[in-house]
């Protein structure tokens, strides 16, 4: 990618029900990074970004403290926030990374919580109230989670990890008990997890994702993306940390375990795709292999190195048979149409990255947002000092198969020294006909932005803490933030658990919040994309009017009868008149001019109302 490109940015106690010892865990984060400001006012120079209106923003100069930090929103109402419960935080040193929240998952009323000993399950359906339903002691770290069916899918990267989770570690060089890997629990009994298979994997695995294929409807696929050093061939045979001149090292590839959902205790490993290697001469280690420059452009040396041996991340969106990696040094997109033997169809590398840690696509699968989490996770790197273009989110369209670099997003409000803070995981908040994405930031808290215009996204919501420590950097914050079935959950490091509703702005009406919450899911895992759909009804026609509105292409008349017609139609649906109800909405929809497209999407939605009712 080009070095010149232009930065762009937007504006402005806990009941246990159930505790079970299964096991214990540790692991990094990964990078971290930078900051930026409010669009008109702020200059962007070659080392420097200024924020003349920083010290206006809520979120600057929050109070610190672990449990009782100050607070600052915007279109985001926190509803409840749970303490993380005994087991899982050390008190004396909050910010230890052997008890970290890590990554959610969802099913049902149910929110699966990470931790880096383990996981906890919360019973999400009163969102204002969860309830923690079960402990799981299981140490190991990342602790990452997926959902499917009975399953529950946990990541395992550290070498204290064990097969029966015990607590007491796997000490050696080489030990029997040691398991690095993805465990399998089924969860039919949510207050009771067994664990029913370990895969053991040659780098563990610090992330892993759900693959679905339409043609292989008995299995689900889990890729594993394993970032740590490699396992020695004796404690796990076929293992070998060598050179990309061996066919056989463990580095440059990714591994596919196949799950058989009759019988997930027969989980293995099916194959070991090099996703890296050169499409001409067939090297394994065709992509990048060495940084760009010996120093970052800000004079810091980049941690990790951004060698292309691995995939930190992957999003895959089996509905449309792709999915997006993010692999240390480079973003690339996979053809996953069979899900055991994924092709890379193209890769983008950006020397203002530091290390691509994570993906997203938007539902139509027209763009995706990578991130870069510059300096593992654990650095302030939202200094009103540092780039716009660092630490940052990169969107891409996809034209032809290839990915095209459209825009930054980073989040527009510096954070302070005490404040680990870079772009990390979120999701996809369902507003029909906008690409909005709610992500978190560690300690810089929650941003929700749009992306509709990929060359210009912009913040619409956020909700911030406070630092941990007023006086020292204690690692913190949220590690994931997403949207389930019409609310947002944050999953914080040294914290806990919080839940959040969406509240109006002048960038979201109420009409796309309600709209939003009719795209509900059975599950939802943030790596295992679902497409959205939205039921014809009242709520995706309220929207799709408020966003005709905000266009401003609509005359008064012609927004007057939509709005009287969708009215009488919603009181006159269960009676006599429904059917000259239903004439009316599909005679206003004719009224619209369907050459603008926001009216072309009402008339859309009004059509298929009346269809719906009549």
């Amino acid at each position: 990618m080009p070095d010149d490109r232009t930065a762009r940015w937007g504006r402005a106690g806990l009941r246990k029900l159930g505790v079970i010892v299964a096991g214990a865990t540790l692991v990094g984060l990964s990078p971290a990074t930078a900051m930026t400001a409010d669009a008109a006012t702020t200059t962007t120079t070659a080392t420097t970004t200024t924020t003349a209106a920083a010290d206006t923003d809520p979120r600057a100069g929050l109070g610190a403290g672990w449990l009782n930090a100050q607070q600052a929103s915007s279109g985001l109402d926190l509803l409840a926030h749970k303490d993380k419960p005994d087991g899982f935080v050390q008190a004396s040193n909050p910010g230890n990374l052997s008890y970290a929240n890590s990554d959610m998952a969802f099913s049902g009323d149910y929110a699966f919580v990470g931790n880096f000993n383990g996981f906890n399950i919360y019973d999400v359906s009163t969102p204002a109230n969860p309830v923690l339903t079960t402990s799981v002691v299981c140490p190991g770290g990342q602790g990452d989670m997926s959902v499917y069916g009975n399953l529950l899918f946990m990541s395992v990267e550290e070498t204290r990890g064990r097969l029966d989770c015990g607590t007491q570690g796997a000490s050696g060089t080489v030990n029997p008990d040691r398991f690095r890997g993805v465990r399998i629990f089924d969860v039919s009994d949510i207050t009771k997890p067994v664990q029913v298979a370990a895969v053991q994997t040659c780098r563990g695995s610090h992330t892993h994702t759900l693959v679905t294929g339409k043609d292989d409807p008995d299995n689900v696929y889990v890729y594993v993306s394993g970032t740590a050093g490699v396992r020695s061939g004796a404690e796990l045979a076929g293992c070998a940390n060598t050179a990309a001149t061996d066919p056989n090292t463990s580095l440059w590839r990714i591994e596919v375990i196949r799950v058989p959902l009759a019988a997930p205790q027969n989980a293995a490993v099916v194959n070991a795709p090099r996703l890296f290697a050169d499409r001409e001469t067939g090297a394994i280690d065709g992509l990048q292999n060495t940084p760009p420059t010996a120093q970052h452009p800000s004079g810091s040396s980049w941690s990790p190195r951004p060698v292309t041996n691995h995939c930190h991340d992957i999003t895959a969106y089996p509905a449309i048979g792709l999915a997006a990696a993010a692999c240390a040094g480079n973003g690339i997109l996979l053809d996953i149409s069979d899900p055991a033997n994924p092709v890379r169809l193209d890769e983008v590398s950006d020397p203002n990255f530091a290390y691509w840690h994570s993906a997203t696509l938007n539902n139509d699968g027209t763009k995706v947002v990578f991130t870069d989490e510059w300096g593992g996770g654990t650095g302030a790197r939202c200094r009103p000092t540092d780039q716009p273009s660092w630490g940052a989110n990169a969107i891409y369209d996809i034209v032809d198969g290839k990915l095209t670099f459209r825009s930054y997003y980073k989040l527009p409000v510096s954070q302070t020294n005490q404040e680990n803070c870079v772009a990390h995981n979120g999701s996809l908040v369902p507003v029909p006909g906008r690409d909005i994405m709610v992500q978190a930031w560690y300690q810089g808290g929650i941003s929700v932005f749009d992306f509709t215009d990929s060359a210009n996204p912009h913040e619409i919501a956020y909700f911030d803490r406070g630092p941990v420590s007023a006086t020292s950097l204690v690692t913190g914050g949220f590690w994931s933030g997403y949207y389930y079935n019409g609310h947002i959950y944050g999953s914080e490091i040294a914290r806990g658990f919080d839940s959040f509703s969406l509240t109006p702005t002048q960038y979201l009406d109420q009409a796309e919040i309600d709209a939003a919450a009719t795209a509900t899911l059975d599950r939802f895992n943030a790596q295992h994309q679902p497409k959205l759909i939205w039921p014809a009804g009242f709520e995706v026609v309220r929207a799709r009017y408020a966003q005709a509105l905000r266009a401003g292409t609509m005359k008064k008349n012609t927004a007057d009868n939509v709005k009287k017609f969708v009215d009488r139609a919603e009181r006159f649906k269960d009676g006599p008149q429904k059917h000259a109800a239903v004439a009316q909405l599909r005679a206003v929809a004719n009224q619209l001019d369907t050459s603008d497209a926001a009216q072309a999407a009402l008339a859309q939605a009004l059509r298929a109302l009346a269809d719906a009712l009549d």
